[in-house]
């Protein structure tokens, strides 16, 4: 709020205002827009709308235009109410990253998006920009973790994110189908959830009874300190979730990952460490013999 009030405010066309390309948000209730607009007209817009200068060189002459980083929805609601002007603050954005940053920072800080175009403002980042996990997780105020848990949401067919975006089942809920691996007992227990109102605890419990799951009663998995304290150093290290699995002597390392860029990315970080074990290997002094 301090830095709009050290910002001037312009009262712009509406017209002359395009959306944003990068705006993650899609689906607008259109009963809250006219909500929306019915304050508007009655208190006028009480935050300004955030938007960049486009300026295109014709044969006569510079044309303006006005490109929108944030308040989408103002923007929608004003035109319904009639406005032909609203305030805007002009901001310099020279490059699309912060174009996309902003845009889903101002909607995550009013709390604007659903789970799934929350999930796919992560990927983009991820994807468009190169950024990791832990990356986008600094730059929006968020733990790796939270960033992690939405990503997986996207592995869901599309018809159940669908189901998220529109509210029909909660992020609980979907986070929970995400542990049936078989598609089929998936669209099965999906069709129960929708058809039978399963609470988060019922579906937990119809989960459970369809993998088999073993008695309560049975024992624990012991948990051994120095594998759950390499898991940490590895995620630290490669910026996503790891498991190790102890067989014998041997065992199993499993790395997660949400996206093809970010599995590259992982294996350019490997290759970094290989790499600068191999300078400390030559660098270190080669003991000499004499006979």
């Amino acid at each position: 709020m301090e830095e709009r009030q050290l910002n001037p405010v312009f009262h712009i066309e509406t017209d002359k205002i395009k959306p944003n390309p990068f705006q993650p948000r899609r689906n607008f209730d259109e009963a809250a827009l006219n909500e929306l607009a019915n304050s508007i007209r009655e208190f006028g817009i009480l935050h300004p709308l955030v938007v960049t200068k486009v300026e295109t060189h014709t044969e006569t002459g510079t044309q303006v235009e006005y490109q929108l980083i944030a308040g989408e929805r103002r923007l929608m609601a004003a035109k319904i109410a009639g406005l032909e002007r609203v305030p805007a603050i002009i901001k310099a954005m020279p490059n699309d990253r912060e174009r996309l940053e902003l845009a889903i920072i101002e909607n995550i800080q009013r709390e604007n998006l659903n789970p799934i175009e929350t999930a796919r403002a992560y990927a983009k980042l991820q994807d468009q920009f190169g950024m990791t996990q832990r990356e986008v997780a600094a730059r929006l105020g968020k733990s790796r973790e939270v960033v992690a848990n939405a990503l997986r949401l996207l592995n869901l067919p599309s018809h159940i994110q669908e189901s998220v975006s529109q509210g029909h089942i909660n992020e609980s809920q979907a986070r929970l189908l995400l542990m049936v691996t078989d598609l089929k007992e998936q669209q099965k227990i999906f069709d129960e959830l929708i058809h039978s109102n399963l609470s988060v605890r019922e579906l937990r419990g119809r989960i459970k009874s369809s993998s088999g799951e073993a008695a309560p009663t049975a024992a624990a998995p012991v948990v051994d300190p120095e594998i759950h304290h390499i898991e940490e150093q590895l995620e630290e290290v490669l910026g996503t979730k790891v498991k190790v699995q102890k067989e014998g002597e041997g065992g199993k390392l499993t790395i997660n990952f949400y996206s093809k860029e970010e599995l590259a990315g992982i294996l350019q970080k490997l290759i970094k460490e290989k790499e600068e074990v191999k300078t400390e290997e030559s660098q270190e002094p080669k003991e000499e013999f004499t006979v």
